[in-house]
């Protein structure tokens, strides 16, 4: 089929799914953007001409609305997310901020800013970067530390796979953040022969992946060897739906809960093991029992500063880590036994390995001691009568 390079990139966007534990949805809810010089006459054209492939929702800050699209895939638990388009110049830099936040919090978000003529034929056009040592960059350099993946597509057939490499990393739970198309405006309209296959309906499985038998056993090894194990919560457990199973290995275990910002409602506040917040913004019932905790469990957080209070809220000189993370690189930090894999699976698989094994009585009695000490607190500073400041 001949089509413009835009028309087939929205055409496969329109025909991408995901499926996780037999589920399948769209990956793409839409696509925001904000029209001008360098996307308007090519991927405007196409989202004009076919508004039934993706919805268009007209954004009023760039910025805004990578956020909106990360936000977006936040709710969808990483399943699905917007794509986002803009013009060149002012139009794409204004996406950076969002684009950091995508990547940093392991959200996925597709930025497609148009980019200056492949051709060069009207060189220099509005708003384009000029540099004398550089004849192939564009403001959107500015994009490619704060992308997961980036690419430029210099010819229409270079669509098809910049697209699928595009969808690997965004539906990648271990990969996933802000991935960058970058758009040559003459680009977007030169047609191409496309092949059928690139358009046809693609579902993308999503894995739940378990760490090796030997290294959970290990970790099982350190869990019953521990005196004052704490398990921290981060948003990979909302992500990967594993709230039941986080709570299954609570009640049968006893291990107190800390969470992270990413992390909060992964336990229910009023649950016996549910210790708030933890870290810079956390709860002196997480920090405390962090303090002393001799055995830390982190499922799917990427341990920031803000959690571990730049690295002073575990203060046991012989405190030990487990990082359960389906990221390599998150699941290897703070020198611990990296258990690679999904979090729902290997909760599921810690509770069954751990069966008949519980944290001490007093360790226990003094985590839900401190527990109800802390709603006492939050009562009471509810039940406050709060009025301006004065300035007298």
């Amino acid at each position: 089929m001949r089509l413009t390079a835009a028309q087939a990139l929205f055409r496969f966007l329109a025909a991408q799914y995901v499926e996780r534990d037999g589920v399948e949805q769209r990956f793409f809810g839409g696509c925001f953007g904000i029209f001008g010089h360098g996307n308007v006459a090519g991927i405007g054209e196409a989202l004009y001409e076919s508004p039934d492939l993706l919805t268009y929702y007209q954004a009023r800050s760039e910025q805004g609305m990578v956020h909106t699209a990360a936000g977006y895939a936040r709710m969808k638990n990483r399943l699905g997310t917007m794509a986002c388009t803009t013009s060149i110049g002012p139009g794409a830099t204004n996406m950076v901020t969002g684009a950091a936040l995508a990547t940093v919090n392991r959200l996925p978000v597709l930025l497609l800013p148009g980019d200056v003529f492949a051709s060069r034929r009207p060189d220099p056009v509005l708003q384009q970067l000029e540099l004398p040592w550089a004849g192939d960059a564009s403001v959107n350099e500015t994009l490619r530390p704060v992308s997961r993946y980036f690419d430029r597509i210099w010819r229409p057939e270079q669509v098809v796979p910049a697209a699928l490499q595009a969808m690997r990393v965004l539906v990648s739970q271990a990969e996933t953040g802000a991935v960058t198309l970058a758009f040559p405006q003459d680009v977007q309209t030169e047609a191409f022969h496309c092949p059928d296959g690139f358009l046809r309906k693609r579902v993308w499985h999503v894995p739940r992946t378990l760490p090796d038998e030997a290294t959970i056993a290990q970790a099982v090894g350190l869990v019953r060897a521990a005196r004052r194990p704490l398990l921290v919560a981060g948003g990979g457990v909302i992500y990967s739906e594993a709230t039941d199973a986080l709570q299954q290995l609570c009640d049968q275990t006893g291990i107190p809960v800390g969470e992270t910002q990413a992390g909060k409602g992964s336990l229910p506040y009023d649950h016996a093991s549910a210790l708030g917040a933890l870290g810079v913004t956390g709860t002196f019932a997480a920090n405390r029992v962090a303090a002393e905790a001799d055995l830390v469990i982190g499922v799917g957080t990427r341990w920031s500063d803000f959690t571990t209070a730049s690295k002073t809220a575990f203060r046991n000189p012989d405190v030990r880590f487990v990082n359960v993370n389906v990221a390599d690189f998150d699941a290897a930090k703070l020198t611990g036994l990296a258990l690679a894999g999904d979090a729902r699976a290997t909760l599921e698989r810690l509770a069954e390995l751990l069966a008949g094994w519980s944290v001490g009585d007093a360790y226990r009695a003094e985590a839900e001691r401190l527990n109800r000490e802390w709603d006492a607190e939050v009562a009471r500073l509810y039940a406050l009568e709060h009025e301006p400041p004065a300035q007298s």
